[in-house]
């Protein structure tokens, strides 16, 4: 499978939210809440994002305090992290600060994602702390979750009020099935199977990859012929496996 990013409607959505952040009326107002369920292409997304910008990537823990989120920072920043807390957070901003102010003289982007955000996204300490960061140097800070964070955050107004743009990632579209495929795969899919493989994956990223390799490894061996890979070609072929039950969903036709 070709190793190349696509950009789909949900990614196109998120990078339009950035745009828009960017032209923000209040200043304070930098962050930025991605929501979804498992398996759309969030942390994909953003990883890429951050790799293409150099911004920083965390994992929320469940059990994350102030301190340990700090220090997961510094450590992420590369910086060895002082003893006393108030020490470790003005490290923290100087060395953001530093790096956002780099990003500018270039005209990039950059930003603090918080993926696995539900993690936090009900306890104010750690809220408080992500706040103050964003706040006093004007961070774009991204938090990924999977459902609940916004209703979460109407918890904490002064958090809440922060948020200037809300993404949710949706499931696949049809064009977005076709552009992973032509994208990625190795192999020339028919229309027939393309429109299985939407119907067998109900749309999530993870499920279509799953599909894009074992078409890719099934035409690899079958010449599929001038029309592509289609459904007549993959009859009785293990297409993916169903999230729920994790039974194997066979193409069509087989006996």
């Amino acid at each position: 499978m070709r190793n190349v990013f696509v950009e789909t409607d949900n990614v196109k959505r998120f990078l339009s939210a950035l745009t828009a952040l960017n032209q923000r009326g209040a200043d304070e107002a930098c962050l930025v809440v991605v929501d979804g369920l498992p398996g759309l292409g969030k942390t994909t997304t953003l990883k890429h994002w951050v790799a293409r910008t150099g911004s920083v990537y965390l994992r929320a823990k469940k059990e994350w305090t102030p301190s340990w989120f700090m220090n997961e920072l510094l450590d992420t920043l590369r910086v060895n992290p002082p003893h006393a807390f108030q020490k470790k957070y003005a490290k923290a901003l100087e060395e953001l600060a530093g790096r956002q102010a780099s990003a500018a003289l270039e005209n990039m982007s950059f930003g603090l994602v918080i993926d696995e955000a539900d993690h936090v996204s009900s306890k104010s300490a750690i809220l408080e702390t992500i706040r103050d960061i964003s706040d006093m140097i004007e961070l774009p800070t991204i938090l990924v979750g999977m459902g609940k964070v916004n209703d979460n955050l109407a918890r904490f107004p002064q958090v809440a009020s922060r948020v200037s743009q809300k993404v949710r990632f949706e499931k696949a579209s049809r064009d977005d099935v076709r552009a992973l495929i032509q994208l990625r795969c190795e192999v020339a899919v028919a229309d027939d199977l393309l429109d299985f493989v939407l119907k067998a994956s109900s749309g999530f990223n993870r499920e279509i990859l799953e599909a894009i390799a074992n078409i890719e490894r099934f035409g690899l061996r079958n010449d599929p012929g001038p029309g592509g890979l289609g459904i007549a070609d993959m009859a009785g072929q293990v297409i993916l496996n169903d999230r729920a039950s994790n039974r194997p969903i066979r193409v069509p036709g087989g006996l």
